[in-house]
This record gives structure tokens, C-alpha cells and sequence, in this order.
């Protein structure tokens, strides 16, 4: 099949496969796998036109409501962070999206700052995962403690065996939400951290999103895990919708580019069927991933991000080079 936007052509069945393959793998972590599905459709499609970008913020739109469906359903949602998250990446993406186009066609100098600082994140959480981190706090190891108690206990009830993961209680209980602080409750334990924080993150977050169309749950979902240390089963959520807003906005400030000076002398038309056929493989994908989720240790589920972080950190830096 041809896509005369893009100038690909592939098996249409390709397409869903891989976003399927790659978005279960990626949403138990809150990522969407957008940053993943970027660099296969430069190196393998050759796709590397500007207007990949919001073609990859297609696949976002289509994919990510299936694993926010699971999210919500099962009160994971922790919707103070949410809110912070798209307040902060809604301007971002605009200035990234006319960045991409007007300053950065083949950003290669950007890919290097962005791959340092995801090194950082992905070494962070891998020092974690080695226990390595004396700071991290005792709640999340009591978090950690509890899951695995709570597997122990079922270890020989066939029966229950599937619900051998997160109890039906442990649901996100909003606390307090200011312009100074955040905090809520998840199974038993309060989490707080800093609003404008979170703002000033989803703020560059929003702005590489734009740059790349890849989200920002890549880099989101780390810095809440690893540096506030808040539990991956709350994050997850917030990540993906706060992807999901920013590549609405994405795909639409694209498009309104389009009409102007700036996105007149490039290639910045989405390819809607291309972007669409990877996104409905994403969408089966990301509501399994958020419904396996719960059935996952948190080291499990930071080992998958560590080493989804520092693939794409590493890669980044390389190409800087080479």
C-alpha cells in the first residue's frame, strides 16, 4: 500500500503490528511508545520529512485512549498531576512545533541535549533498580513490600492467581491541590511534591513533544518516578493523557502552520492514513500494557522504562556523533 503524503509504502498490516507490539511494552511505564515508533519510521520507512512529526502525534491521538480507558476505570488517575501536566505542555508544543519547522528541520544539536538529559533519568532509575539509591524513600520500598506480600499470600490460590496484583482499594485519593502543592494518597501512603515543578517540566516536555512528536511521557513519567519519587502505578496515567493532550495540540498547531510563511517551504502535512493505521495497533496495545500494569512489581515495570530510556538516550547521543 502507497501513502502519498509520506511517499511510504509498506503492508498495511505492518503498521498495527508493530505500534501493537510496541505500545504494550511501553504503557505500563505511562509512555505511549511514540518515541519508539519515531525512530522506525526514519530508519526503516524513511520517513524523515518534517511532517513526520505530527504524524507521529496521530498515532498518540488514536492509541493512548485505551490505555487512559483502564487508567480511569480502575482509579489510577492521579488528576491533579494530569491538570499540572497539560497546563504546562499546552504552550510548549506550540513553541516546539514552530521550533521544528522553523529552526530545527534536522535538529541534531537538540537530540543531544535531550539524549543527556534522558542518560541522567534512565542512569538514575537504573541505580535504583541496583539499589544503589540510598535516597530513595521508604514508602515506595514499603510499596514494593506490600505488592509482593500481597503475591506471596495468593502464591497458592489458583483460582485468584490473576488477582495476584493491585488490590481493588489501591485507587488514587486526591488530598490537597494548590498553586504550592500537590498530594494524594494511594494505597495507604501520601505522595506530595511541588506544582510548579511538574508545570516548569511539562513546560520543556512541551516543547521537545512539539519538536519531535513524541509526547513527553518518555521523559515525564521518569522524572516523577525517579526524582519525586512517586509510585509508577500513579504516574502512568498522567503521563499518557498528558501526552495525549499535547499531541492534540501538536496535530493541530501543525496544521495551522501550514497556512503560514514559516511552515509554507517545508513538508509539514501529517499523513493522517499512516499515522491512524499505526495508532489502532496502539490502541489495543496501550489498553493491554494499562491493564497488565497492575499485575507488574514496580521494579519490573522501572526496569522496562530504564531500559526504554537509556535506548533512546544512547541512540540520540550516537547519532550526534557519527
Amino acid at each position: 500500500m502507497f501513502f502519498p503524503v509520506s511517499g511510504v509504502e509498506i503492508n498495511p498490516l505492518i503498521p498495527p503490528l508493530v505500534a501493537f507490539l510496541i505500545s504494550s511494552l511501553t504503557a505500563p511505564a505511562g509512555v505511549s511508545g511514540a518515541f519508539l515508533l519515531l525512530p522506525f519510521q526514519m530508519s526503516v520507512l524513511n520517513y524523515t520529512s518534517p511532517s513526520v512529526s505530527p504524524t507521529n502525534m496521530i498515532y498518540n491521538i488514536v492509541a493512548i485512549p485505551g490505555g487512559l480507558y483502564r487508567y480511569i476505570k480502575e482509579g489510577r488517575m492521579a488528576w491533579p498531576l494530569t491538570w499540572v501536566i497539560v497546563a504546562g505542555t499546552l504552550p510548549g508544543v506550540f513553541f516546539g512545533s514552530w521550533a521544528r519547522i522553523k529552526y530545527l528541520p534536522d535538529p541534531g544539536a537538540f537530540k543531544l541535549f535531550v539524549g543527556l538529559v534522558l542518560l541522567y533519568l534512565g542512569l538514575k532509575l537504573a541505580i535504583e533498580l541496583t539499589g544503589g539509591s540510598k535516597k530513595k524513600k521508604s514508602r515506595n520500598k514499603a510499596l514494593e513490600q506490600k505488592f509482593n506480600e500481597r503475591i506471596t499470600q495468593q502464591k497458592g490460590e489458583t483460582n485468584k492467581r490473576l488477582a495476584a496484583g493491585l488490590p481493588a482499594e489501591a485507587v488514587v485519593k486526591t488530598r490537597s491541590f494548590s498553586l504550592k502543592k500537590i498530594e494524594y494518597e494511594f494505597w495507604g501512603d501520601t505522595y506530595s511534591f511541588g506544582t510548579l515543578t511538574i508545570f516548569f517540566l511539562a513546560l520543556v516536555v512541551g516543547l521537545i513533544g512539539g519538536i519531535y512528536g513524541i509526547g513527553g511521557g518518555a521523559i515525564i513519567a521518569p522524572f516523577c518516578v525517579s526524582i519525586l519519587n512517586l509510585p509508577v502505578y500513579t504516574v502512568a496515567g498522567a503521563a499518557l493523557a498528558g501526552t495525549f493532550i499535547t499531541s492534540i495540540a501538536g496535530v493541530f498547531f501543525y496544521t495551522l502552520l501550514e497556512f503560514t510563511a514559516v511552515g509554507a517551504s517545508a513538508h509539514i502535512a501529517p499523513d493522517w492514513a499512516l499515522g491512524a493505521l499505526f495508532g489502532l495497533g496502539g490502541l489495543l496495545g496501550t489498553y493491554c500494557g494499562a491493564y497488565v500494569q497492575k499485575f507488574l512489581r514496580e521494579g519490573f515495570v522501572k526496569g522496562i522504562m530504564a531500559f526504554l530510556v537509556l535506548f533512546l538516550a544512547l541512540k540520540y547521543i550516537i547519532q550526534f556523533f557519527i
